[in-house]
């Protein structure tokens, strides 16, 4: 029997009511699933650029029937307030006063939910053009000059209610060099940005596998040109800090090796393409034990998750996607063999800690490591919440499923100061909901970016 969209809600707001807990270290019970290794994070940036912190936006008073901040208790008959880009207060509507001046905007039966964010995105730009392969490694290569806001595909993820993407170089090479953290609706790029560099991007196996001979023709080459090029940056961020002390003359600016130097200041992460077993297992010993990177894993398929318990004891978490299942063909045996034969779940492994045999043994990520993502246009960008509801169909505890869309590749990626939850002080990213987000037939009626209305959906002419 299907869940009515009450229970459904309350079930969800048992894990927000948690996730807050634990988020907020209210109770002693309520630890993190996991810790993500952040590193020395510095508190001012040297090397980041921040995009603004306040827009000019209308001053609304959304109403709906469920509220989900997602790091709070679910609102029954709730009110946002939002006014220049921020939230400026939220709850239940009989009990928080609409200043004058405030235009109402009544969504009725509706569900209000945070925008959601995508950690792993190539569609800000007119064309495909984000792979450049002459060199294994492109730590001077950047997408900021790229990002196009009247693209398509982005107004097609407004239509999907995802507000914040991490847009990022293709996997055609090793390191693709640095993506950019922006909202999916702006005036201007710079209006839209949220942080640049948003992270390093960097493919291992598969996709960046070169097949002319040079470096880079096996996993070894490509470790070892990735070993090489952060060698130097890690270098060239050691000359600065000494030369900060009072220790060393002041180094040379390099360009090419500049944003290497915010990634070992650790201002924003090295997000990695990477999936099967081996491959996750020396990601993570080279990039975040050996060059003490913060390090988050942008896919993370296949079998990758038997590692559940090395990952999350190194504070590395999951953005999974785009395949969320692992076809189990029952261990290859012939028809009629009994054998089992089914679809697994990615995420559930990574969630759970395995999902068969002696993969059962080891411990999962839990609640706070797991997000998703798209890699679109692989899966197209509007289709973010249906990897959750495949993720959950085939595993995933479904109350989890709504923060891997919203809060936790929020803090994955450094950004949950501003986007991932409904709280006064953040974004007034708001999506409307027709129903439940993570059943697939639900619909987005509107969606609010930075307090200003980014789509509203035609029933004439939907978009989607």
């Amino acid at each position: 029997m299907r869940s009515s969209p009450k229970q459904t809600f309350r079930r969800l707001g048992r894990v927000a009511t948690a996730a807050a807990l634990a988020l907020a270290g209210a109770h002693a019970q309520q630890k993190p699933s996991m810790t993500i290794w952040y590193g020395d994070r510095p508190k001012d940036y040297e090397v980041a650029k921040l995009g603004p912190t306040s827009v000019p936006s209308p001053a609304y008073a959304f109403k709906s029937k469920r509220v989900l901040p997602v790091t709070a208790p679910p609102i029954e008959d709730g009110v946002v307030l939002t006014r220049n880009g921020k939230i400026l207060a939220i709850g239940r509507a009989a009990d928080v006063a609409i200043p004058e001046g405030f235009t109402v905007v009544d969504l009725g039966d509706r569900w209000c939910v945070p925008g959601f964010v995508d950690l792993h995105c190539h569609i800000a730009s007119e064309g495909f053009d984000i792979n450049d392969t002459v060199h294994q490694t492109n730590p001077e290569m950047r997408t900021l000059d790229l990002v196009t806001m009247e693209h398509e595909q982005l107004k097609l993820a407004l239509a999907g209610g995802v507000t914040t993407v991490n847009y990022i170089p293709g996997s055609g090479s090793n390191m693709g060099g640095f993506g950019t953290l922006t909202k999916t609706w702006g005036r201007t790029p710079e209006e839209a940005l949220v942080r640049f560099p948003g992270c390093l991007k960097i493919a291992q196996a598969g996709n960046p596998e070169r097949s002319s001979g040079d470096l880079g023709l096996t996993p070894m080459g490509m470790n070892e040109g990735l070993r090489a090029t952060l060698t130097r940056g890690r270098d060239y961020h050691l000359a600065w800090e000494a030369w900060k002390a009072g220790k060393g003359d002041k180094p040379q600016f390099e360009a090419g090796l500049e944003y290497l130097r915010g990634l070992f200041r650790h201002e924003y992460p090295v997000c990695v393409h990477t999936q099967i077993y081996q491959v996750v297992l020396q990601t993570v010993r080279e990039l975040r034990h050996e060059m003490g990177l913060w390090t988050v894993i942008v896919h993370g398929t296949f079998d990758a998750y038997r590692l559940s318990e090395f990952v999350a004891d190194s504070g590395v978490p999951i953005a999974g996607g785009p395949r969320q299942y692992h076809f189990d063909r029952g261990g290859g045996a012939g028809a009629g063999s009994g054998a089992e034969s089914a679809f697994r779940g990615v995420l559930a492994g990574w969630y759970g800690g395995g999902m068969h045999g002696w993969r059962s043994t080891q411990r999962g990520l839990g609640r706070d490591g797991i997000g998703v993502n798209t890699d679109s246009p692989v899966v197209p960008q509007q289709e973010l919440s249906v990897q959750a509801a495949m993720a959950v169909r085939l595993g995933l505890a479904d109350d989890v499923g709504i923060l891997a869309l919203t809060i936790n590749p929020a803090r994955f990626i450094g950004a949950d100061d501003r986007v991932g939850s409904l709280e006064v002080g953040k974004d007034a990213d708001l999506v409307f909901w027709s129903g439940d987000p993570i059943d697939p037939r639900s619909h987005v009626e509107l969606t609010v970016v930075n307090g200003n209305h980014a789509y509203r959906r035609d029933p004439r002419h939907p978009r989607y």
